[in-house]
């Protein structure tokens, strides 16, 4: 009877009956046209599916949920969203009004007929590519939406894995609100119009974007309709249009107008940047981005100290410990 018993336990194992699953978390598991969605115990009450097994998974949070258990690696209490699997036919696709997390274990995700991650959610979307996979998303035509991955908040791209990403419909990665790149290895394949476009601002702290065949710019940075706030302190809340870089290799290739687009300033303090930086336009006027022109000092492309930059081109501005390439067209 022991042995019996020893031997069934063994198979329910094998067959992950009892699987566990970390409190905050949704496991979505893609496997062609199905999908498997598991939920914590401490978190069924806040998501409902709404997409029964069907590959395209539909996830609606409840707007009440305010964040339970916070740990001291999730400080809210937020949901995490973990994608796995592969579809050729699929999407993932979440309602919320919370902060919430994604993160990308291996996933192989194709819609054809809109974006393959869909977050309809206005608050800020942590996404990780998990370290030692890679995960890839590709759209198809649907013209209701603007991206392949398409986001209604800010999002923030992070994780030491990889994340390819074919935008088919309009751009590749669409984020209504901020954008922040971290450490994440991301590659645009193609994208019928930009490969990256964001409001607010954009924010690219470290790791390696490359950007090939983009049908606009490579990347653009609009201004929300918000009044402009100027920039602020860890950018949270700021509505600038500005493209900031810090660190990392930024690559962009075969695009059709300009390699990077800011209705803003272009905000240059570190990294690598591998294509024609003269096909970077700021549109913020030279009046504007100058304005605190008494607390910096100014130098042309030969090293020339100048007063105050008074034509468009490129200047290089120094201010304290910070060196910035500033290009006004």
């Amino acid at each position: 009877m022991k042995r019996k018993l020893l031997t069934l336990l063994a198979l329910a194992l094998s067959a992950n009956v009892f699987s566990a699953i970390d409190p905050n978390t949704v496991e979505v598991k893609f496997d062609g046209n199905t999908a498997t969605v598991t939920m914590a115990e401490n978190i069924k009450a806040y998501v409902a599916v709404a997409s029964g097994t069907s590959s395209h998974v539909k996830l609606l949070q409840a707007e009440s949920f305010a964040g339970v258990d916070a740990t001291a690696d999730n400080e809210d209490g937020e949901i995490i969203y973990v994608l796995s699997g592969t579809s050729s036919d699929g999407e993932f696709y979440l309602e919320g009004a919370f902060k919430c997390s994604v993160e990308l274990n291996g996933l192989t995700l194709t819609n054809p007929s809109g974006p393959a991650i869909n977050l309809q959610n206005g608050k800020r979307c942590s996404v990780t590519a998990k370290k030692g996979t890679t995960s890839t998303l590709v759209d198809g035509v649907n013209e209701d939406f603007n991206g392949c991955y398409h986001c209604k908040g800010h999002t923030k791209f992070k994780g030491k894995g990889v994340l390819n990403v074919t935008g088919n419909s309009k751009h590749a990665i669409y984020s209504k609100e901020y954008l922040e790149i971290k450490n994440l290895t991301l590659n645009i394949t193609s994208s019928v119009k930009d490969a990256i476009h964001c409001k607010e601002y954009f924010l690219m702290e470290s790791g390696t974007v490359t950007i090939n065949s983009a049908g606009d710019d490579g990347i653009q940075v609009e201004l929300a309709n918000d009044p402009v706030t100027g920039i602020i302190a860890d950018h949270e809340d700021e509505n600038t249009g500005n493209f900031y870089m810090e660190g990392g290799t930024l690559t962009i290739n075969n695009y059709a107008d300009k390699a990077v687009k800011a209705d803003g300033e272009l905000k240059i303090t570190g990294g690598k940047r591998v294509f024609n930086e003269n096909d970077m336009l700021a549109h913020a006027g030279i009046a504007d981005q100058w304005a605190d022109a008494a607390a910096a000092s100014f130098y042309d492309l030969n090293g020339r100290r100048i007063s105050q930059p008074q034509l468009r081109g490129i200047y290089i501005e120094r201010r304290g410990d910070k060196t910035i390439k500033r290009i006004v067209r």
